[in-house]
């Protein structure tokens, strides 16, 4: 069992900066994979990006590549997503989410997730 907390939401123009954190407590941290989704009004919850334990292999969604950047911190038991050059449609709640098994072919399902954070808001301004 994991508890998820995320953090750093808010109001941001257009091209601006924004760094998401994730703040993990009750297991093991490192023992998971992590992965980033949002949710749009009147929208389904989409995949974002997402990272293996060790950190060795990230992914992300083609409308964030090359803009946001997954990172994991073991020690501090925290995820982040440092989101870069922001644009309105980026606005969302954004949500942590951790899961056990790894596969490389279900990284992108929200159903192979265990764990989920409450979310944090961002909105981008145009």
């Amino acid at each position: 069992q994991v508890q998820l907390v995320e953090s750093g939401g808010g109001l941001v123009q257009a091209g601006g900066s924004l760094r998401l954190s994730c703040a993990a407590s009750g297991s093991t941290f490192s023992s998971y994979a992590m992965g980033w989704f949002r949710q749009a009004p009147g929208k389904e919850r989409e995949f974002v990006s997402a990272i293996t334990w060790t950190g060795s292999s990230t992914y992300y969604a083609d409308s964030v590549k090359g803009r946001f950047t997954i990172s994991r911190d073991n020690a501090k038991n925290t995820v982040y997503l440092q989101m870069n050059s922001l644009k309105p449609e980026d606005t969302a709640v954004y949500y942590c989410a951790a899961r056990g098994a790894f596969t490389r072919a279900t990284v992108t399902f929200r159903s192979a997730y265990s764990y989920w954070g409450q979310g944090t808001q961002v909105t981008v301004s145009s």
